[in-house]
């Protein structure tokens, strides 16, 4: 038997408040009809199948007149035909005619689970709908439809009259009745079996009750599929484009290609198109986006272009695995000029980087061919100073035997820098790495690490590198180096304040050979810093081509304590080198002297409520704090506070342009009230002053962007209202204020 279903009440066009949730739905009008998702002109084989197929039921009584020939089930009937069924409290069968008319309670289930519930119903003996009244259609994937009545056509369609559509529920969990959000009403719906399709006649939206716009050609599918047609538009307020309104249309080419175009129109400039190309194959995915517009642009220094230019932005990706081994990721960005992704508030990244990988990978070894390209749109960056990386080349394999009871991983890189305006550099090198790991019979874990590498380097024009330190010397220049390093752990357990503490003291060697690190060009080892994730590292360059010689000592403390709910860890070191002669690290980085900078992190988590991170550096001699970072996020899903701060105070000189100094304060939050309303907001502060960096411009009071809103958010309704302020003018990308609505339907396909 199958579940009973209590009493659906009648339901009138105006007050759908005894619906049940879901979209679908619309399909299980035509009940005996297959929905599967299928393309329009595809066979339904599970449907013919279902032809051939008895009908079989169960009820609590059943009654036979011989002269009409009908049978009459009472009392939980139950009716099932393949994977249909039919739950009613009677059902009288004509067994001349094949029709079944069911009434009270109905519930009528199709092949793909769409649910019909109504007082009367008249089906064929294949299941088939003809008339009904006050029905409810509730689709598997969601979204609910009733109307006062419907029947069946000649042609096989399924006419509605006086229909309501919403994707929203109409009782909260605690089965108390809402009222949905939004809803559609229309004055006939027809339903398309064949094609899969519903459409709307005199349909209109309302939203909170409100009779908003019509919504004249509206048409949804019962399985699914995206259709043709308009999205919703957008609507923004900026002060680089005055008013913008934005349409788009979405296209279906195929089952697994569309594409979305998009036209801009604006006050303060000439309007803009975009478009967005998708597609899904066989071995991978990919997608094309581009902007074109023609406006007059200003550049960074603030002189305007004589004439209008042509404008635009590229951008695509993708990635193909070949086979279980093989792959390829590719990136592509390109932005005509350094302003246009701000103006149209499109990104608000400072880089944009193309890139393409092919890789194989088994469980022994991997192969990475790469090349990498970046287009700067920072204010005072040289283009021809950047770097092109191409051919990138990495491959490494793990020995399947160990050697002295260790493992081994061989590594072959190559690398090739060119600029147009500046240095060329390129770089190969073959290494062998070995560690072993052990437990010693107290508890100790030891590992040890060598590593033996050769380095071959070419450069040229290696003057027009600004900073000395990173030139290397031209020509041909070959390395080679060895490193050796012991690392001592000793987990200590025990019971602390009803939860447990492992305090894990921590020891490392590390010795290498003095190294000719200033005859070779440095392109990838630029950005160092003593940090916590570094302070054990075999080489604490955060590249190949600078590497820490001689021998220090390593020391540190981890602690970490758990209890249900909370947990708390903790860590913090130093180092010592044993040579006193001037080190290649700069000063300020918390390194360039025999004793090392105190570094550390904690790290707090309460449940799922709070997540604290506190990271610093203190300066060895006073203590003074070099590095201070606090990240925080507290509260739920719906109402938090997430808090960033960030200091370096390491009085690095202001030749370093890699390593500069600053101060910033990050904040964003989410307030929740009334249920399903919210307030949001969220700001960037620039903190850096004189004392950061010298070269600053500003006070050390400087707000980036500032954003608040109001938002509402129910289970099929989006819609905010965001205000944002921009305070820095780049080019033509003006500050200022910015206003947007955003508004998204559930299950309509307008988001």
């Amino acid at each position: 038997m199958l579940p009973f279903r209590r009493p659906v009440p009648p339901l009138s066009p105006l007050c759908p408040a005894g619906w049940r949730s879901g979209l679908a739905a619309l399909a299980l009008l035509l009940a005996g009809a297959p929905l599967a998702a299928q393309a329009q002109d595809a066979p339904a084989p599970a449907g013919a199948a279902a032809d051939d197929q008895p009908i079989a039921f169960e009820a609590n009584g059943v009654s036979y007149d011989d002269d009409s020939q009908t049978v009459t089930a009472f009392g939980n009937v139950v009716m099932k035909r393949g994977d249909q069924s039919v739950v009613a409290d009677k059902v009288i069968w004509d067994r001349k005619s094949g029709k079944i008319m069911a009434t009270g309670n109905i519930r009528l289930v199709d092949r793909d689970g769409n649910q019909l519930f109504t007082d009367s119903v008249e089906l064929t003996d294949e299941f088939k709908t003809g008339a009904m009244q006050n029905m409810l259609l509730a689709l598997r994937e969601g979204g609910r439809l009733a109307a006062a009545s419907g029947e069946r056509g000649t042609d096989g369609n399924v006419v509605l009259h006086n229909a309501v559509y919403s994707a929203c529920a109409v009782e909260d969990s605690a089965g108390c009745p809402r009222k949905p959000s939004w809803r559609i009403t229309a004055k006939r719906v027809i339903y398309d079996p064949d094609n899969k399709r519903v459409k709307f006649q005199g349909a209109r939206l309302e939203l909170f009750g409100a009779r908003l716009m019509p919504m004249p050609g509206l048409v949804v599918t019962t399985d699914g599929r995206p259709i043709n047609g308009l999205l919703i538009p957008d609507v923004r307020l900026s002060a680089s484009n005055g008013v913008e309104l934005s349409e788009s249309w979405y296209q279906r080419l195929a089952a697994n290609r569309d594409i979305a175009v998009t036209g801009y129109l604006y006050t303060k400039a000439l309007p803009m198109v975009s478009a967005q190309y998708r597609a899904l194959t066989e071995t991978g995915a990919y997608q094309i986006t581009g902007y074109v517009t023609q406006s007059r642009a200003i550049s960074i220094s603030g002189t305007p272009t004589s004439s209008k230019d042509f404008r635009g932005y590229f951008y695509a990706n993708g990635k193909f695995q070949f086979d279980p081994n093989w792959s390829v990721t590719f990136s592509g960005r390109l932005a005509s000029d350094r302003t246009f992704l701000r103006r149209y508030d499109i990104s608000r990244d400072d880089r944009l980087r193309s890139m393409v990988d092919l890789e194989r990978i088994d469980p022994n070894s991997y192969l990475s061919i790469a090349g990498w390209a970046t287009q700067t749109l920072r204010v005072g960056d040289r283009q021809g100073l950047v770097p092109i990386a191409l051919p990138e080349i990495d491959y490494r394999r793990r020995l399947a035997d160990p050697v002295l009871g260790g493992k081994v991983e061989l590594q072959v890189n190559s690398l090739a820098i060119t600029r147009t305006g500046g240095q060329d550099t390129q770089r190969a090198f073959a290494s062998a790495r070995w560690d072993l790991r052990r437990l010693t019979p107290w508890g100790q874990e030891v590992t040890f690490t060598a590593l033996a590498r050769g380095d071959v380097y070419h450069s040229d024009e290696n003057a027009s590198t600004v900073t000395a330190l990173y030139r290397g010397n031209p020509g041909w220049v070959s390395r080679g180096l060895a490193s050796a390093a012991v690392d001592v752990k000793w987990p200590l357990v025990g019971s602390f304040a009803k939860g447990t503490q492992v305090l894990t003291p921590r020891f490392q060697v590390v010795a290498s050979p003095t190294l000719r690190n200033l005859a070779v060009p440095n392109e990838d080892a630029r950005a160092i810093d003593l940090e916590d994730s570094n302070l054990f590292a075999l080489n604490r360059f955060p590249g190949y081509d600078r590497v820490e010689d001689g021998v220090r000592f390593t020391y540190g403390l981890d602690w970490q304590f758990e209890r249900p709910g909370l947990r708390i860890s903790s860590t913090i070191g130093q180092s010592y080198r044993l040579t006193s002669r001037p080190s290649l690290l700069p000063d300020g980085t918390g390194l360039s002297n025999r004793v090392s900078d105190i570094v550390g992190r904690t790290e707090v988590r309460f449940k799922d409520l709070v997540k604290l991170t506190h990271r610093f550096r203190l300066d060895k001699d006073s203590l003074a704090v070099r590095r201070n970072e606090f990240d925080a996020a507290v509260g739920t899903e719906r109402t938090y506070l997430e808090l960033g701060y960030l200091r370096l105070n390491r009085n690095i000189t202001a030749t370093n342009e890699d390593l500069k100094d600053r101060e910033e304060l990050r904040l964003a939050g989410r307030v929740a009230f009334a249920r399903y309303w919210s307030m949001f907001g969220s700001a960037v502060v620039n903190l850096t002053g004189k004392k950061e960096d010298p070269l600053a411009t500003t006070n050390g009071w400087e707000p980036l962007r500032t954003r608040l809103g109001v938002a509402y958010q129910d289970d099929c309704l989006e819609l905010d209202l965001t205000w944002r302020r921009d305070f820095v003018a780049t080019g033509d990308a003006q500050r200022g204020n910015t206003y947007q609505i955003h508004f998204a339907l559930r299950n309509l396909g307008f988001r």
